[in-house]
């Protein structure tokens, strides 16, 4: 894997890759930032389009952009790893604490698990002590958790603590040896037992090298143990060595594991000034707030509220909501939890206007709590979104208004604050779903 950058002015950016690598900012001596992209010239230009406070520390003071081409973004997030960790830029450091690193573990064991953490550390309890690798630092943790996800289906691992009583999810799904089944009486056979343990001790150690950047070598390796296994005329496990070598390579170049990242241009004083038109608004909107609800036959019901501010999403100000009431699904009463827990946090900042994914029955109950709070009563203005026929109803207006008959701007914004909840919501409810299924009964 090449570790060298292609440096070019700044003023040249039309000039840079437009395929998956990795990208730095360098001032007249040193590497200021280094940061990875499933397309560098897209990305290098979002960096100066959406300057924010992270981008306005390093900006001013670059004066060239380097960049390397990788095959794949796994390729990519590893070789930011090994950068990083090679020049410690100042800028990659600055609002990053050893904390906020990610690292890859895999434990020297006879059934090594596999997993992720933020910082290195060693396992002692008197004379016993359990070795663990480590590769990294990363920055990526979501990117880094869909690769080792990904690799996951070609090279099966333990990722549990403690092996539990019975075989797990991961075990059911093909992504799991499960060790744990050695309580059972079939694998008390020792031939058995050592045959386990060396799958496990093999997958585990060709995903370390792979994280590691060593991909090359790793297909070598393989290709080496297909051949050898043929030679014993093992058909059947030389075809299975064959499978994971074209399954590695496919997703080793066409797995995508980056968010896209759309460059983002609002207007929002126009955007405002239709919006305060529409609801009949003298003051001015900077915040607006998104709430929506997510289960299943009201089991493990969650609720997210999203925050924009001047027309751009703002994560730092999201929240999410596990539902406390239980019974039958109530959508109605579900709002009603959460807009009243929500209020009670007035260190938050009140916003402007809320939106809420229900029609005229949820937008009465979000009044309900609302008017309940005399500091906000007269200072929030509620709308609600039904999703037949994409109806929009207003707080003080009888009638409901179709989303297609608003302007463009009104339009894209109401769906995108409404998509934006809706995500964050099933997010937040898929992983109570996955912890539920994961925990032993």
């Amino acid at each position: 894997m090449k570790t060298n950058f292609k440096f070019l002015p700044k003023e040249k950016i039309s000039r840079l890759s437009k395929e998956p690598g990795v990208y730095a900012f360098r001032d007249e001596r040193e590497i200021l930032y280094i940061g990875k992209a499933s397309n560098i010239k897209e990305r290098i230009k979002n960096h100066f389009q959406q300057r924010g406070f992270k981008e306005s520390l390093f900006l001013d003071k670059t004066k060239s952009i380097g960049y390397i081409k990788t095959d794949s973004e796994i390729e990519a997030l590893i070789l930011e790893a090994n950068l990083i960790k090679k020049y410690q830029p100042k800028y990659n450091v600055v609002w990053r604490d050893d904390k906020n690193y990610f690292f890859v573990g895999i434990t020297k064991e006879d059934f090594p698990r596999v997993f992720i953490t933020h910082q290195t550390f060693k396992l002692e309890i008197g004379n016993w002590k359990l070795e663990i690798n480590y590769v990294g630092p990363f920055v990526d943790g979501k990117a880094l958790k869909q690769t080792l996800k990904i690799l996951r289906k070609v090279f099966p691992y333990r990722s549990c603590k403690t092996l539990p009583k019975r075989a797990c999810l991961w075990y059911h799904l093909g992504r799991c040896p499960a060790p744990c089944l050695l309580r059972s009486k079939i694998l008390e056979v020792p031939k058995i037992r050592e045959k386990l343990k060396k799958e496990i001790q093999r997958n585990a150690n060709l995903i370390f090298e792979i994280i590691r950047g060593r991909k090359l070598q790793v297909l070598k390796e393989l290709k080496k143990e297909m051949r050898e296994v043929a030679k014993t005329q093992d058909f059947e496990k030389a075809a299975k060595i064959r499978d994971q070598i074209l399954a590695l390579e496919k997703v080793l170049t066409q797995a995508k594991i980056f968010e896209i990242q759309p460059i983002q241009k609002v207007n929002w004083l126009q955007i405002q000034k239709k919006l305060k038109k529409i609801l009949i608004l003298k003051r001015a909107i900077s915040k607006i707030e998104a709430y929506d609800i997510s289960n299943i036959q009201g089991k493990l019901a969650t609720g997210s509220m999203v925050t924009f501010i001047d027309g751009k999403p703002e994560k730092k100000f999201y929240r999410k909501f596990k539902i406390k009431i239980s019974g039958e699904p109530n959508d109605i009463a579900m709002i009603k939890e959460i807009l009243t827990r929500r209020f009670k946090h007035p260190e938050w900042l009140f916003p402007e206007l809320i939106l809420i994914d229900g029609g005229i029955a949820q937008l009465n109950a979000a009044l309900k709590i609302k008017n309940k709070n005399s500091k906000i009563k007269n200072k929030m203005k509620v709308m609600s979104l039904a999703k037949k026929k994409n109806k929009l109803y207003l707080e003080n207006l009888k009638k409901p208004i179709l989303l297609k008959s608003l302007p463009r701007e009104i339009f894209n914004l109401v769906l995108q604050l409404r998509d934006e909840a809706h995500r964050f919501a099933i997010s937040y409810h898929k992983k109570l779903r996955e912890k539920e299924l994961l925990t032993p009964k």
